[in-house]
């Protein structure tokens, strides 16, 4: 492929999803203020889907300025539960107490990502994965976080699927990848479709 394909974020974990589909891809994060357009959204009403693509967006094109002529893959995570949007924790205590939260209940991840190129966004798309907590108990909260230490605060849930935080969950309704916060197969499709990577 000729040109090449940017990561508009410093997740590792969409790193590795990338890394690990055979896809070569230069991380350069943006550096927009997601909170505020997120309480921007809320503001004009949107859904948590349209404010997801909204920040997914917002990131491509930030960081697309530096990278013309490349394909800038954008993406964004909210985690919906009971009306409410969860934002990744800063504390150990304040992930203690969202997953105390989530304990014995159904949430909602939704996942959004997005290709441009230049100022012009391509494709979009939203997954969404529902996730069921079992009811653990507060002995087994407490051991989960001191296991995991500081990872518990680099996603919205406080947990990693891929790792401990599965021992968290009663049943999961979704893709996988959607979880992890990269929906990877469309975006396979779309890069397919665009002759970014071979049919």
């Amino acid at each position: 492929m000729t040109a090449k394909l940017v990561l508009a974020s410093g997740s590792t974990t969409r790193a590795t999803i990338l890394e690990n589909a055979g896809l070569q891809a230069i991380q350069d994060p943006s550096t927009v203020n997601e909170r505020e357009i997120r309480d921007a959204a809320r503001a004009d009403g949107l859904t948590v889907e349209a404010c997801a693509l909204r920040l997914a967006a917002a990131k491509a094109l930030d960081v697309a300025g530096r990278h013309p002529g490349n394909w800038i893959i954008g993406a964004d995570q909210i985690l919906e539960f009971d009306g409410l949007w969860f934002e990744k924790s800063v504390t150990r205590d304040a992930a203690k107490a969202a997953l105390w939260t989530l304990r014995g209940r159904e949430h909602r991840l939704v996942s959004a990502v997005v290709l441009c190129i230049g100022q012009s966004l391509e494709w979009q798309h939203v997954g969404i994965a529902t996730l069921n907590m079992r009811p653990f108990s507060e002995a087994f909260l407490e051991r989960y976080i001191d296991r995991a230490g500081d990872d518990v605060l680099k996603s919205v849930g406080a947990y990693r699927l891929e790792e401990a935080g599965a021992q968290l969950f009663s049943s999961i309704d979704g893709d996988f990848f959607t979880v992890l916060g990269l929906p990877l197969l469309p975006l396979l499709d779309a890069l397919r479709s665009r002759g970014i990577l071979d049919a």
